[in-house]
Formats: structure tokens, sequence, C-alpha cells
């Protein structure tokens, strides 16, 4: 299992993603799974992905050579962020044809999510959830985040704090919270995770982080909010029976 999360607010992208995954328990290993596709000062694209891991990889793999072997359409030459969606949406698809009828030979999910978000100098900033299928969603202001992957646990942080309004030093904060509130209830979500943090209209990616398990700042703040949650909870008021 895996969580992805990715908030789009006025002042730009907030992007995360845990590395764990699994095949069972006594199998587990890491992998990244957030891609960066970079021309300062011309465009900024941010990938996570969930699901069947073969099958992402393969994905962005297909997705990097037709960027090296200049086959057109690519990501680093089409002019817009829905034209992004469509490519990712395309390749996995092509992927899935593939591959799929041999991984249902042996009871193997080839199902697999994107999350593409970004901007292209002329564009505002999208934001696009890809299903397995290939087709796409777009976030809007009444639903700026997208998850997924195990999306329960750290749900309900995001739907109380994300707003357009947000400021990404609390989009930050909030996102990392409900990475926290996630590997506290599954087992399955772990670190390291993986942040990315993208201010509108610079066409340039400033901010990255990885966050393990030694980093002193994601302590602090898995304490902070536990001892906060308890306060909280000691406050609310007693029910009175009638």
């Amino acid at each position: 299992m895996t969580y992805c999360v990715a908030t789009m607010i006025d002042a730009g992208f907030v992007f995360a993603s845990d590395s764990r995954t699994n095949a069972g328990v006594d199998n587990i290993s890491t992998f990244r799974k957030m891609k960066i596709f970079e021309q300062p000062g011309e465009r900024v694209l941010m990938i996570v992905n969930s699901g069947n891991l073969a099958v992402t990889q393969a994905t962005i793999n297909h997705l990097e050579q037709a960027i090296r072997r200049n086959t057109e359409p690519h990501l680093m030459s089409v002019q817009s962020m829905y034209d992004v969606a469509e490519l990712v949406g395309a390749s996995l698809r092509e992927v899935r044809h593939r591959d799929g009828p041999f991984l249902m030979e042996n009871n193997i999910d080839s199902g697999a999510n994107f999350i593409v978000g970004g901007q292209i100098a002329g564009e505002t900033q999208r934001l696009f959830m890809v299903y397995a299928e290939g087709n796409f969603i777009e976030a809007m202001p009444e639903a700026p985040y997208f998850q997924i992957g195990e999306v329960k646990y750290g749900k309900p942080i995001i739907d109380r704090v994300i707003a357009a309004g947000t400021s990404l030093d609390d989009a930050i904060k909030c996102v990392l919270v409900s990475f926290d509130s996630t590997m506290r209830s599954n087992l399955t979500v772990g670190l390291p995770i993986d942040l990315a943090c993208y201010e509108r209209d610079t066409l340039r990616l400033l901010h990255s982080r990885r966050f393990d398990e030694n980093d002193s700042y994601m302590r602090t703040l898995s304490q902070s909010w536990n001892e906060g949650v308890r306060r909280a909870f000691a406050q609310l008021p007693n029910f009175e029976w009638n």
C-alpha cells in the first residue's frame, strides 16, 4: 500500500508521497513514487503514483523514453497541462494493455493511479487525477486536492484545513500531519516521505525534501500534533444526561 497527496492552493502546490511498498509483512521495500520533470522558466511537472509498482515504473519509463527519443508529443513539448494528463493516461493504458493480461493470469492487480500537476509558461497551474483506465479529472477551487492509495486516515485533516487561500507553510504542515495520521493507523504506509513545494508562476521547483525516520522535524510535528489532539479532546464538554 502507499499514500500520496497533492494540494493545489492559490499560492502553489504541495506534493508528497511515501516510499513503502510491500508484498507481505516479510517483504517490505522502499521505492520513490514521486517524479519531477522541469525546464526552469518554462515548465514544472510533478507526478506521484500508487498501485502496481511494475506498472507505474513502466509508465514513467515510457514517458521518459519519449523525451529522450524526442518522440512527439512528449511531456516537455506539449503546450498545456491537459495535454500532460492525456499523455500520462495514454502511457498508462498502453502499459496495462501490454502487461495486464499476463498479470491477470497470476491474479495480480495491474491497477495504478497518478496525480499530475504543475504549470507551463502561458498557462495557469493545474492539477489532475489520472485513473487506472487512463481517464482523468481536474481539481477545482472547491476540491483543491487529490489523494491516492491509503487515503482514509489522512483525509479528515486535509478536509478541515486545505482551501484555496491556505498558505504554503500551512499546506505543508497539513500534508505532513495527514501522513503522520496515516502511518499511525496503517503500517503499510511509512517513511521516508518525499515532499515538493511549488510556488505559483515561478516555473521552477525551489523546495523539495525527504523526511526519513531520523528527521527531527517530523518527530516534533508528530509529537506536537498528538499532544494537541489530546488537549483539544480533554477540553470538549461532557455530554449531560437529561
